[in-house]
């Protein structure tokens, strides 16, 4: 009998999961077709302005009479309002192939926010690797994560990896500056601790991974390295499957400094010496802090650094003032 129920059990699940993957297939299918199908009302929308395009206003006009259409004859969701983002949708996107079938109608609306192609372009790549949500994707955006990536970088590498001619992918390449802390809700203050921080960050965990981008997994809190009769605490351990290397995050609280650069340096090296195996790269040292010299930075490593790296935390979302002056700061170093 017991045996008879495993196997009904076993056989509802089956079905159960069938439904699903179909449901799921359906709601893909679904999607890809408004999609296509918007940008198909887009494309004749355009055309019919061209061919009225000595009348004023005959862009409200077609709109406002074809809204009315619509809902009289289909029903709701035809509203002027949507029509013009229909019609921007097929001017951002002109050629359909350029749809991709992996995003939503909502991630497109989304998409239409973003001012240039490239960084519209790299947000489509991103979100399609990564198989980010709308909510995620709106953050990415709404945090400038491309912009943020270029104060990092340099244009030029960004545009590299965007076109997929760049090199094999670098550790530089996945390290922002800065990083965008606000789902902490944490108020800044001279009172807040790192332990208070690194908690935060664990309770917080799925947004920290978002925030830190594609191939991070995280391994380890307060791990304890010993050696000599000594303990010391790495605040955060991750690993990036990308670049196949463990990542070590110290986090700090005031300004940096070249004895916390010491620091990070010495997790470092104990990971290559010690934890690493066959078919690992070398480890990368973050240092998460309030603030930074970028002299202290260059003058306390080596020019050929490519494992120490020192990023500043803001615990609110950056104004695009903020993120052009810390670009142009960038492009000079």
């Amino acid at each position: 009998m017991s045996e008879l129920l495993k196997n009904e059990n076993t056989f509802y699940s089956e079905i159960s999961n069938l439904l699903k993957q179909a449901r799921n297939t359906a709601y893909k299918s679904v999607n890809t077709i408004m999609s296509q199908t918007y940008w198909q009302i887009g494309k004749r929308i355009v055309e019919q302005e061209q061919k009225g395009q000595n009348r004023a206003n005959y862009g409200d006009y077609l709109i406002a009479n074809l809204s009315q259409h619509l809902s009289n004859t289909i029903g709701k969701g035809f509203s002027e309002a949507n029509l013009w983002k229909i019609r921007q949708f097929y001017l951002t996107f002109p050629i359909l192939d350029a749809v991709r079938p992996e995003l939503s109608w909502t991630h497109y609306g989304l998409l239409m926010r973003v001012e240039t192609d490239v960084a519209r372009n790299f947000y489509i790549d991103e979100c399609i690797k990564s198989n980010w949500s709308t909510r995620q994707l709106e953050r990415q955006i709404n945090t400038h994560f491309y912009e943020r990536l270029l104060v990092s970088q340099n244009e030029n590498a960004v545009a590299a990896e965007i076109q997929k001619t760049a090199p094999p992918p670098q550790p530089k390449d996945f390290i922002k500056d800065p990083f965008v802390l606000e789902f902490l809700d944490i108020k800044p203050s001279p009172e807040l601790y790192e332990s208070e921080l690194e908690t935060a960050i664990i309770e917080h965990l799925q947004s920290f991974l978002l925030e830190m981008g594609r191939g991070f997994s995280f391994v380890a809190r307060q791990k304890r390295i010993s050696f000599d009769g000594r303990d010391f605490y790495i605040d955060l351990v991750f690993y990036h499957y990308i670049l196949k290397c463990f990542v070590l995050i110290d986090l700090k609280m005031d300004d940096l400094t070249h004895q916390d650069l010491g620091q990070i340096q010495m997790y470092v090296n104990y990971y290559t010496r010690e934890m690493i195996n066959d078919g690992n790269s070398p480890p990368i040292g973050i240092i998460l802090c309030a603030d930074k010299s970028e002299s202290i930075v260059r003058y306390t490593l080596p020019e050929d650094n490519n494992q120490i790296f020192a990023s500043k935390y803001l615990l609110y979302l950056p104004t695009e003032e903020e993120l052009k002056k810390e670009l142009q700061i960038a492009m000079k170093q």
